[in-house]
């Protein structure tokens, strides 16, 4: 069941003040890291920004709502099991960018509610973007509502993806889809945050997003946002999102099946050469 109209609200705020707080870390650490380690697959890096941004995350979000479970990228999951609500949590989407200095990276903060994404924030303290978005509250930009772009083939398009962690070790790297959406689109751009990319999508800037690898702490904000924005969120094929699956498919919805189908149609000598 979903929850009414002024729970949402309220959760917006919450999360709002939790993403402003967790982007000031962040800035205030940016170019001033004393740690930064890969804590599992090679260049899956984290920091103390990191670690800092999402302590003050918890504590913001466990003092407004002590009996939602959390789930973050760096402490997982927390709560009792069976709880409606979950919120999904980067502290800082783009750790790559961030321990090199390249100054691309955001807050994202997301709630479920019984599995299904109603409220999103993003907040990016480089640019001072903030992105909210709840059910029935609509997609805004710095509190100016936003909307998807009406750009109607892939031809016309100006797409973004990335790569996950595991591309040495697996031949399904999404290299092939890459380069076969280079030929077929009028670019496809790279930011190294999911987050972003979906958020860059929802207000217009890009055309459409899909990716592979990912987490549910990556896009279960964005997915709100982009759908309120006017936007369409699926799988690969077209079908219903599953967070779990570690793929998704975001566009302005007018390139939807058109994408849907070029990334099937993906050349098997594409994927020799990248794989």
């Amino acid at each position: 069941m979903m929850s009414d109209l002024q729970s949402r609200q309220t959760w917006l705020e919450i999360a709002t003040e939790a993403a402003l707080a967790a982007g000031h870390v962040i800035a205030g650490l940016f170019g001033h890291l004393e740690e930064i380690r890969e804590k599992g697959q090679a260049g899956d890096l984290v920091t103390e920004a990191d670690q800092k941004a999402e302590a003050l995350i918890l504590e913001i979000l466990g003092r407004h709502c002590p009996d939602h479970a959390i789930l973050a990228e760096e402490s997982g999951y927390q709560g009792a099991s069976d709880a409606p609500c979950l919120w999904a949590i980067d502290p800082l989407d783009g750790t790559t960018n961030y321990a090199h200095g390249y100054p691309v990276a955001c807050v994202s903060i997301g709630l479920l509610v019984n599995g299904v994404p109603e409220v999103g924030v993003i907040y990016n303290p480089f640019r001072q973007e903030l992105f909210r978005g709840a059910v029935g509250l609509g997609a805004t930009l710095n509190r100016k509502p936003i909307q998807v772009s009406q750009t109607p083939t892939l031809g016309q398009s100006l797409l973004v993806t990335g790569f996950a962690y595991d591309r040495r070790q697996t031949k399904d790297n999404n290299y092939a889809e890459f380069c076969h959406l280079t030929h077929l689109t009028q670019g496809v751009r790279r930011s190294g945050s999911a987050a972003i990319d979906v958020a860059d999508v929802a207000c217009g800037r890009l055309d459409g997003y899909w990716e592979r690898g990912i987490k549910a702490w990556d896009i279960a904000a964005g997915v709100v946002i982009l759908r309120e924005a006017g936007g369409q969120v699926t799988a690969y094929d077209g079908g219903a999102l599953d967070l779990k699956s570690g793929r998704i498919l975001a566009t302005n919805g007018h390139l939807h099946r058109e994408l849907s189908q070029a990334l099937a149609q993906t050349p098997a000598w594409f994927r020799s050469q990248y794989s």
